[in-house]
């Protein structure tokens, strides 16, 4: 008893500590853009949810921004080319958009590269037509050979940006050789400039020892922070995400969300209410988007259960977890994650769980059969 109560006081502390913790999707979905005949990259959602922005293939010799009508979650009717952004010469690049919700517009393009390195752009549309368009100014670019702005986000009020710094000189596969990422705040509709905490805010993400990192989104709360990591010397990337309590603390070590050898999963982007995450994936030869909905988060937060009427016990549990009113006749996956997010247990198919060599602490368990789950926190003592 003394040593339940002791662990519960324990859990008490670790639920102030975190949180804010790291998000849990479901499985993933394809996204229909109805009339699209070609690649579709690098989306972007908008603020209200109703347009998908993306880009064309990104081999920068016909590569344009264009957008798609929401229907549903899953499909969206394809509109055209973005107005007034895409260059009409080749070769040209004009991708990976994001918007804010005063509808400034910003873009990362090749135009007048290398002779000038200030390779964002910016427009603020109007209910007719358009204003402020040009380059984006501030001191975020670095000025010197091989060095552009690879991506860039805007969060959600239109006051900050996060963008990528990325090194080209003939890397593998043609991907930098180096990247970080950094914010800079808004200082006129023109300009924004680095702020003087980006650097430790960022340090849990820059692995520049060991990874090639980009492809920015934030939250609209700005506790929550997904992007793209690629291993030095390798081919395979993974969609990450990383935490905070606070706007001015640092991000958290990042969790991977989204791996899968040899599909390229890259480029993720968040809805305003945190329910979904969009990306982009390589099916056969051709870049097509992807959904994942929220399932909760593997800290204190209320959990969500999509339809699936199982339980389990005991609960806390020392050696054995057990399953119950499970369909057994069908196909489910069991995972358990710890409170920083970390995949600790997957098993397939099975009504007794093994939780024995689990460190003493809170757990998050997860069961999966088709299009439902199951989400529970679990107490090893």
């Amino acid at each position: 008893m003394k040593n339940t109560i002791f662990l519960l006081i324990l859990l008490f502390n670790i639920q102030r500590a975190y949180s804010q913790a790291y998000p849990i999707f479901g499985n993933e979905k394809a996204v229909t853009i109805n009339g699209l005949t070609f690649d579709a990259m690098e989306p972007t959602i908008s603020p209200d949810g109703n347009a998908l922005f993306f880009n064309s293939l990104n081999d920068g010799i016909t590569t344009s921004l264009y957008y798609a009508a929401k229907v549903n979650d899953t499909v969206f009717n394809f509109i055209g080319a973005v107005p007034v952004v895409n260059q009409t010469v080749t070769p040209r690049l004009d991708a990976v958009a994001t918007l804010d919700t005063a509808n400034n517009f910003y873009w990362i393009t090749t135009r007048d590269y290398p002779a000038n390195i200030e390779n964002v752009m910016r427009i603020k549309f109007l209910s007719s037509g358009y204003t402020n368009f040009g380059r984006l100014n501030g001191d975020f670019y670095i000025n010197s050979p091989g060095y552009l702005i690879m991506d860039l986000t805007t969060n959600y009020t239109g006051n900050e940006i996060i963008y990528c710094n990325a090194y080209f000189n003939s890397c593998l596969g043609g991907a930098p050789c180096k990247s970080s990422m950094g914010i800079a705040q808004k200082i006129n509709d023109s300009t924004f400039n680095k702020i003087p905490s980006s650097t430790s805010i960022m340090a849990n993400i820059n692995d520049t020892v060991n990874y090639i990192v980009y492809a920015p989104c934030i939250s609209k709360d700005g506790l929550e922070f997904y992007y793209t990591r690629l291993l030095k010397g390798g081919t395979q990337t993974e969609i990450m995400s990383s935490v905070r309590t606070s706007t001015t603390l640092p991000f958290s070590m990042p969790t991977v969300l989204v791996t899968a050898p040899s599909f390229l999963p890259e480029a993720p982007t968040l809805t305003t209410d945190k329910s979904k995450l969009y990306y982009h994936k390589k099916i056969g030869s051709t870049f097509k988007i992807f959904l994942l909905n929220r399932l909760g988060t593997t800290g204190i937060n209320q959990l969500d259960n999509d339809n699936l009427n199982v339980s389990i016990f005991p609960n806390p549990a020392k050696n054995n977890i057990q399953l119950k009113n499970i369909d057994t006749k069908q196909s489910y996956s069991i995972t358990i994650y710890s409170v920083f997010g970390k995949n600790v247990l997957t098993q397939n198919n099975i009504q007794s769980i093994d939780i024995s060599h689990l460190e003493n602490g809170l757990y998050y368990l997860i069961v999966k059969q088709g299009e439902r789950s199951f989400t529970s926190k679990i107490i090893k003592e």
